[in-house]
């Protein structure tokens, strides 16, 4: 069981409003099918954030920290939206390569409280994979017990996922090689114990980003591998061409910035 996260910045640009990359999201897609078919046992969660789509309309309206009056609910609307029509680039582009796609958008799975995931509906989720088919989830808005509505990021949704689903690999496809230190080199491997020697060097996120730039992820990355120590996380790129493939193939290949309890 691999998760499987293509980030916003991979997908769009994320400088802009509603922007696709086309041959970045068509080159990442046409990979996938082939890799199903050489590894017929895999079983792929397949995510994608939200880019240049949710991102600007929740940054706007200020989605992620809760919900009231008319004007912020159009804009929970209007989130929930963008993010729809952005999957359905991505289901359409997975279909045409061959991938059996379904999407699962957590507005109808999360329960949040407080701005955290209470409760996720894997039932159907489970159903999918059982039925050989590969669920599409995203970022998207969610309504909240406590603050009327939130946003939930993939790296959220996957997180309250994994109890059920118990993934041996994570692998997030962005549009660097890694996570970079001060001087710029991709640093192989981040463990609890060395996360504060690298955790200066991380900055935000290129573009309009709600959910945090690289320094939140990789926090929430290694507070996931806490609670499931068999679990490992590959940061890689997304851009280069053939890599996705050899890694869902295989991801112990020592590409990119491995997160876990090595």
């Amino acid at each position: 069981m691999i998760f499987l996260k293509l980030g916003g910045s991979l997908l769009t640009d994320k400088t802009g409003v509603g922007a696709i990359r086309p041959q970045a999201a068509m080159r990442v897609m046409r990979e996938i099918a082939p890799a199903r078919r050489e590894r017929p046992s895999l079983q792929l969660l397949l995510g994608h954030g939200g880019g240049s789509y949710g991102h600007v309309p929740a940054q706007k309206y200020g989605t992620r920290q809760g919900v009231a009056g008319a004007e912020q609910w159009r804009g929970f609307a209007l989130v929930h939206d963008a993010m729809l029509k952005l999957n359905a680039h991505v289901i359409g582009l997975l279909l045409a390569n061959g991938v059996p796609a379904i999407s699962f958008p957590p507005l109808l799975l999360a329960r949040c409280v407080d701005g955290r995931i209470a409760q996720f509906d894997a039932a159907p989720i489970q159903q999918a994979l059982a039925s050989e088919l590969v669920p599409v989830i995203f970022g998207d808005a969610a309504f909240d017990e406590k603050l009327g509505g939130t946003i939930v990021s993939t790296e959220e949704a996957m997180a309250a996922l994994a109890g059920a689903l118990r993934p041996s690999w994570l692998l997030l496809a962005g549009e660097t090689a890694g996570v970079y230190d001060a001087d710029g080199q991709v640093v192989p491997a981040i463990t609890p114990a060395s996360f504060d020697e690298v955790a200066a060097a991380l900055g935000g996120s290129r573009g309009t980003d709600v959910t945090g730039g690289m320094a939140a992820k990789v926090e929430e990355m290694l507070a996931l591998t806490a609670v499931y120590p068999h679990l490992q996380i590959r940061i890689f790129s997304g851009l280069e061409k053939g890599l996705l493939a050899r890694l869902l193939l295989n991801p112990e290949l020592k590409i990119g910035t491995q997160v876990g309890n090595q």
